[in-house]
């Protein structure tokens, strides 16, 4: 093999005076901090998943200040199992209801209003109970088939949220009259059970996740003993990787969610392993040379650190990029991310090769490296033979891949973004099957009303919501501070076109109030796809000049780094219309969630640029003594198993998103998993090399590197 100086630092963590220190005391250090420091908290809020400065935020945000406000609304909704509710049934009801309020502590007036038409819609004189002359707190269908009260939810947090909503839930269950099903939904229901996804998630996607990567670590090595340690350091890093950014997060001020740890170990778990198996094919080929396991791993090290360095910095201040989002949880996850990325790329490039070397050859059994033995770049193997058929007719290859790339991006011109709060869920939760019979026997907005909020005079306001074709009721329903909110129901179902519509009609009308702002779940989605737009335009253009400048500081020349930007752009679109037309034909997506686009573009290009980094920057190296035609060969040869094993288990790892029953992380992991696939099997293998072969030692124009 080429001989090149090895760098003292990779000297230093591989020799054998202190291969041990920089093996055992990281990993001591860490699993101390895991045993000893809790992953940093905080309490949520409702302005964390919202666009700083929209509409519906200003709404929220004047909501919060108002003296009454008790949190979110759970709408309980009683059904009668067959025929009508009769009168002793409503009496039975009414006196829930106002049992319900007022553990609560609301005044059982106003709170009708919370989710109930102001006439015309329900009984609103009460069923026997209610009291001479007292208005019932539970509103009756007209068809006297449902009833429904609305019941205050204050919670500290997320998980307070769930358990008093459960409490809530098994309280109606027990207290239901017979032949009467009751349900719980609305903003309040809605929340809990989306936590409820998350809980012990982060315990399942780790599982899962490392289930996954043990597998397909023992199918590529097959070893019994080797994977254990790749998993072993990747693993310390996972945990240590979550205790330190949510602390970092806490400490910066910056929100996070729930989805945050568990994308946050998917991606630490794929990045690890990725680098992971560049170092121990390197080291591998360079035990077939070196007696000294020590020297080996030295060389090893010194060859791949480059590449995994200026990867790692890619992705680091790709994710870092996302700090520039309008939603706090969005930058919560890049700053997560990125912290993630920096410690298993330091356990990589530390702890893994110092880890490797206090074990000797053994580790490999059965197919233990000896001296002498052929090394990889040297074989006749598959990888090897693609790249002869790609050589023969290299322009061939350009225009198939090019062209098939280009048929499976015409998808993205159809894709649809924004999903109702329906399919928001693989496996429909009790709040939205509520939400939907509440709107077969009230308006259809019930459940989720356009508020209003506003400082001005809130009957004039009042009066311009009003007058807004689809809005079937409106009220004032709380008043303090000089704040007054308004909730409108409209007459369309939640996340509709038309209730969209309604909100739009609504901030039109009330467009001449300078301190009125429209709130609710639908003026939230629409202020979400028109931010998440926005994120795009400004976010996406600067993960390309990133990457691309990462390239050209790395390989030192213009047009590799510019195909290399422009392949990894046309996987990415690519990877979209192919999602997009399987969840149409096969999963049954009618929309895409307006976050998945960009998190998707920033992990294919910023992870996809790695497998660039790995062919490319070996290429290079093969190049200074075999010309640039026989160095994209050998390249290919040496790379084209620990490439396509990377990705194929970086997408497994990513498709273990879909362990979690929510469309947009599903959604999610399955473009990564498609967009990884196309990489490494089809653009990293064969479009890159035909590229490189086609244009041969320009590809590294302005660089001289020799023709071969």
């Amino acid at each position: 093999m080429p001989s090149h100086p090895t760098p003292a630092p990779a000297r230093a963590i591989t020799g054998r005076r202190l291969a041990w220190f920089f093996a055992l005391v990281p990993i001591l250090l860490a699993l101390a901090v895991i045993a000893f420091v809790p992953e940093g908290e905080r309490e949520t809020s409702p302005l964390d998943t919202l666009p700083a400065g929209a509409d519906s935020t200003l709404a929220v945000e004047l909501e919060e200040q108002l003296p009454d406000d008790e949190g979110q609304v759970a709408i309980v909704l009683w059904t009668a199992e067959s025929g009508e509710l009769d009168q002793a049934t409503q009496a039975e009801l009414t006196e829930q209801g106002i049992g319900l309020l007022s553990q609560s502590g609301a005044e059982a007036e106003g709170q009708v209003a919370s989710g109930a038409p102001d006439g015309g819609s329900g009984q609103q004189g009460g069923p026997p109970g209610g009291g001479e002359g007292q208005q019932s707190p539970v509103v009756v269908s007209e068809d006297k088939t449902a009833a429904f009260v609305a019941v205050p939810v204050a919670s500290s947090s997320a998980t307070d949220n769930i358990d008093k909503v459960e409490e809530l839930r098994t309280q109606l269950r027990e207290d239901a009259p017979d032949g009467v099903e009751v349900q719980v939904t609305g903003p309040a229901g809605i929340q809990a059970d989306i936590g409820q996804v998350f809980d012990g998630a982060d315990i399942r996607l780790l599982a899962a996740t490392a289930a996954v990567v043990a597998i397909l670590l023992i199918i590529t090595y097959r070893s019994p003993v080797l994977w254990l340690i790749p998993l072993t350091v990747v693993g310390v890093a996972d945990r240590l990787a979550a205790i330190v950014s949510t602390n970092v997060l806490e400490v910066a001020g910056v929100a996070w969610d729930e989805s945050t740890v568990g994308i946050l170990s998917v991606l630490v778990f794929g990045a690890g392993t990725d680098y992971a198996l560049l170092l121990i094919s390197r080291y591998r080929d360079e035990l077939k040379t070196t007696e000294s396991r020590h020297e080996a791993m030295a060389h090893a090290l010194g060859r791949t650190f480059e590449a995994v360095l200026s990867s790692a910095t890619t992705v680091v201040l790709g994710l870092l990029t996302l700090l520039l989002s309008a939603i706090p949880t969005t930058r919560g996850l890049g700053l997560a991310c990125a912290v993630g990325v920096l410690i298993a790329a330091t356990f990589a490039l530390v702890v893994l090769p110092a880890a490797l070397v206090l074990f000797g050859r053994w580790v490999f059994w059965p197919r233990v490296p000896h001296v002498g033995d052929p090394v990889l770049v040297d074989s006749r193997g598959v990888w090897r033979r693609v790249g002869d058929a790609v050589s023969r007719r290299p322009r061939t290859f350009v225009a198939a891949t090019v062209a098939g790339l280009a048929v499976l991006s015409i998808g993205t011109l159809s894709i649809t973004t924004g999903l109702d709060p329906a399919d928001q869920f693989l496996q429909r939760p009790e709040a939205i099957s509520a939400a939907e019979r509440l709107g077969e026997s009230f308006p259809a907005g019930t459940s989720d009303p356009v508020q209003v909020l506003t400082k001005d005079d809130p009957q004039a306001v009042l009066g311009a919501v009003e007058e807004v074709d689809g809005v079937d009721s409106a009220r004032v329903t709380s008043t303090g501070d000089g704040i007054a909110r308004i909730d409108a129901v409209p007459d369309a179902a939640p996340g509709s076109d038309e209730a969209q519509a309604v909100v739009l009609d609504v901030r039109d009308a009330v467009a001449d109030f300078d301190d009125t702002h429209v709130g609710g779940g639908d003026a939230e989605a629409l202020d979400a796809e028109e931010y998440a737009a926005s994120d795009r335009q400004l976010i996406m253009p600067l993960i390309l000049l990133l990457v691309l400048g990462a390239l050209l500081v790395l390989l030192r020349s213009v047009v590799a780094p510019l195909l290399l930007v422009a392949t990894v752009v046309a996987t990415y679109a690519a990877s979209m219309g192919a999602s997009w037309w399987l969840f149409q034909t096969v999963f049954g997506f009618e929309a895409m969630d307006t976050g998945v686009p960009l998190l998707a573009f920033l992990f294919l290009v910023a992870l996809g640029v790695d497998y660039n980094i790995f062919l490319v920057t070996r290429a290079r190296e093969e190049a200074r003594d075999h010309g640039t035609r026989t160095g994209m060969l050998r390249a290919l040869t040496a790379t084209g198993g620990v490439i396509t094993s990377a990705g194929i288990l970086l997408a497994a790892v990513f498709a273990v998103l879909g362990v979690l029953p929510l469309v947009v992380l599903a959604q999610l992991g399955a473009i990564i998993f498609v967009g990884v696939l196309l990489d490494t099997l089809v653009v990293r293998t064969v479009l890159v090399p035909a590229l490189a072969l086609t244009l041969g030692e320009k590809f590294w124009w302005p660089r001289k590197v020799p023709a071969g």
